[in-house]
Formats: structure tokens, sequence, C-alpha cells
């Protein structure tokens, strides 16, 4: 059982690395797009590729607010819950586990 444990800590790790970082582009990416960077910069362009796919599904949801995009807000605010919900019950379960044995 200790191995399925340390998977999941492992897993939940993971997870929390990768929208951490995700929380920086998405933040990053705000910041630019009040400079209105050189489309054609490499950087700008990753940024855009990775971030617009999950922006751009907020957009549609949200209502049109006269050019104040919220979208990276929401976005914001749904990795802050998955980081204290998810990923804490994912620890959680695999100190269970452990302490199970």
């Amino acid at each position: 059982m200790f191995v399925l444990s340390n998977l999941i800590e492992t897993i939940a790790l993971i997870l929390s690395s990768g929208l951490t970082i995700y929380f920086w582009i998405i933040i990053i990416r705000a910041l630019l797009s009040w400079v209105n960077p050189d489309p054609y910069n490499p950087i700008v362009r990753f940024l855009y590729q990775i971030t617009e796919p999950v922006l751009g599904r907020i957009r549609k949801i949200l209502p049109d607010l006269g050019g104040l995009d919220l979208s990276p807000f929401i976005v914001l605010v749904g990795i802050h819950f998955l980081r204290s919900f998810v990923i804490t019950t994912l620890f959680d379960l695999a100190v269970r586990m452990k302490a199970g044995n």
C-alpha cells in the first residue's frame, strides 16, 4: 500500500508544480497585455499559445464587460482552488494510506 501512497504523493507534487508554473505564466501574460509587446517575439508567441486555449474558453463563458478581460483572474482563482482542494486532498489521501499500514 505504501507504493500506491508514494505514487499519489508524487502525482500531487507534480500537479502542484505544474499549477504553480502555469499560475506564473498567466500572470506574465496578463502583465504583457498592459504593454502591448511585439507579437512576433518568440517568447510572447509561446506565452499566447500556452495560455490562449484556457483563457479563450473562459472568455466565451464570461459576459462582455466592455474591454475588461477577467479571464486571467478566473483562471488564477481556478488554479488556487485546484491547489487548495485537489492537491491537499491527494496529499491527505497519501498520508492516510501510509498510516493505515
